[in-house]
């Protein structure tokens, strides 16, 4: 698919999408159509698979089953099996996204009931598997009976009918080897919701750009990871980049938690929509500092764009958890910035790297955040500081940074990067562009010094300003003035004078000639 075919696919996915909005938020008309769209991946996926691995030596086609046939019936009990050890999930041919959405143009057909069944039937035929914990409530934000599809029955049932009709439309090439088209599209239908969606945005998307650079980080010099984590998921995007860093086959296993409920849907959504086994990803619902859900376990890489300085109980229990035990201060509660550092930390392999996006505070706030800064860096688990511009995050405009970190480091120094001039503008948001992202990525993995940008700062340097990393403390960003040529300057005035002369005199002439009194 060209990068053309593939801008108006992603503008007819909007344009199906802005059929659904109604009188509903972009949150709530987002829920359904990524809800739809991966009904129809789960659909087209079996109907693939069954087609092709199982019945074709039998010259059979999964559509051409009966369950009103005996001979049919032990076949679909055999397909049924084998689907769910192999996806996870099963689906009657009657219960095909292409069969309910054609059903749907019937004249007088309606679907609503036969809908909301399929989608239970998806959850129930996972129930008692291995691959029940991934599906279990995936479709509860679809709400197929509220009133925000429409006031009447009938009117709800017209609008899914005709989604469901124009989605059916579109070829997602599921066949094609080597292709995410649809995967593609999930993403770029994720981030426009997220465009809209304000302070909401960033509780489940990171901007693509950043994601990119989180993800180049913690996989530097690594064509395999033995797992993945990342403390505060969202929509699990940040995961699926550093999948894609090293190829989501070169990933042993991925790793989540997620406070909000319907953004745990989504995350385990995307997930599977993105060709990820039900078997290789461990994504939980819950708060990650009151209640982590993987403790005990440590990750290769750890990436996170946390909520910016959240509250959190800083509960005096915490002082004897293991995460937080031996820096001896417990971030404040109004800021939870350092207990997300402090989780992650706690989490992280030995030989494994962590990137973290957070505010701007994190490097000079003092108090308890001074002291566990303090204790990062005298530990040498600090690698590097990267200061990102402003207005690159969906729903804020604050200033914010990236923090590396290693338990096992190779260098005494911490490298700061001041990208604050890498972006190029927009119009209601900043972003990075490639080159931004490929100059900031190269001058980590290089940590080469460059003047106005990067600098590898020692201990001492660090013990002198007081464990505060402010980076203009550390990267001169100050470009002098060129220098005036106050000769030059004067000649130009002396020509000025000599000008204005002129045409002061022109100007007397003109008005002596129409009778005029000249100006003075």
């Amino acid at each position: 698919m060209t990068e053309e075919q593939k801008k108006k696919l992603e503008q007819k996915l909007w344009d199906i999408a802005n059929e659904l909005r109604g009188r509903m938020d972009a949150d709530e008309f987002r829920d359904y159509i990524l809800g739809f769209i991966f009904y129809k991946y789960l659909s087209e996926r079996l109907h693939i698979y069954v087609d092709r691995e199982l019945l074709k030596s039998e010259g059979l086609t999964f559509t051409s089953l009966d369950d009103a046939d005996a001979v049919h019936r032990g076949i679909l009990a055999a397909v049924e099996e084998a689907c769910i050890e192999r996806l996870g999930y099963f689906l009657k041919p009657c219960e095909l996204f292409s069969a309910v959405a054609a059903r749907g143009t019937e004249p007088g057909s309606f679907i609503l009931a036969d809908l909301g069944e399929t989608l239970n039937s998806i959850q129930k035929s996972t129930m008692g598997n291995e691959s029940e914990e991934d599906f279990v409530n995936l479709f509860e934000d679809l709400d197929l009976n509220s009133s925000k599809l429409g006031r009447s029955t009938e009117a709800r049932n017209t609008l899914i009918a005709k989604v469901l009709g124009h989605l059916d439309a579109i070829d997602f090439q599921l066949g094609t080897s080597n292709s995410d088209i649809l995967g593609d599209a999930y993403e770029y239908l994720i981030g426009k919701f997220a465009s809209g969606a304000g302070k909401k945005a960033g509780e489940f998307y990171t901007p693509q750009q950043v994601s990119t650079v989180l993800a180049k980080i913690v996989t530097s010099g690594k064509a395999r990871l033995r797992s993945v984590y990342d403390p505060t998921c969202g929509s699990g995007s940040l995961l699926l980049r550093v999948a894609r860093e090293v190829g989501e086959k070169n990933v042993a296993d991925f790793f989540g938690q997620e406070l909000n409920r319907t953004t745990y849907n989504l995350a385990r959504m995307n997930m599977i929509l993105h060709g990820v086994h039900y078997s290789k990803f461990d994504i939980q619902q819950e708060d990650t500092l009151e209640h982590p859900q993987h403790m005990g376990r440590t990750f290769e890489a750890i990436v996170a764009n946390p909520p910016f300085s959240a509250k959190w109980s800083a509960n005096k229990i915490f002082e004897s958890d293991d995460r937080f035990a031996e820096y001896g201060r417990l971030a404040p509660g109004s800021k939870a910035d350092f207990a997300f550092v402090q989780h992650m930390l706690h989490h992280l392999d030995e030989d494994g790297t962590m990137a973290v996006v957070l505010p701007h505070g994190v490097l000079f706030r003092g108090g308890a955040e001074g002291a566990i800064r303090e204790f990062l860096i005298r530990r040498n688990w600090l690698d590097a500081v990267i200061g990102l511009p402003a207005n690159i995050f969906y729903g804020t405009g604050i200033p914010t940074c990236i923090l590396v970190l290693k338990k096992c480091k190779e260098t005494e120094d911490v490298l700061l990067v001041d990208a604050s001039t890498c972006f190029e503008k927009g119009k209601n948001q900043n972003s990075l562009g490639e080159d931004d992202v490929a100059r900031i990525v190269d001058a980590y993995r290089t940590r080469a010094e460059e003047d106005r940008f990067s600098h590898r700062a020692t201990l001492s340097e660090i013990t002198e300003n007081e464990f505060n990393l402010n980076i203009p403390r550390y990267v001169d960003t100050f470009e002098a003035e060129l220098p005036v040529d106050l000769e030059e300057v004067t000649r130009r005035i002396e020509r000025i004078n000599v000008n204005m002369q002129e045409i002061d005199e022109s100007l007397r002439a003109f008005c002596a000639e129409l009778g005029l009194e000249a100006p003075v």
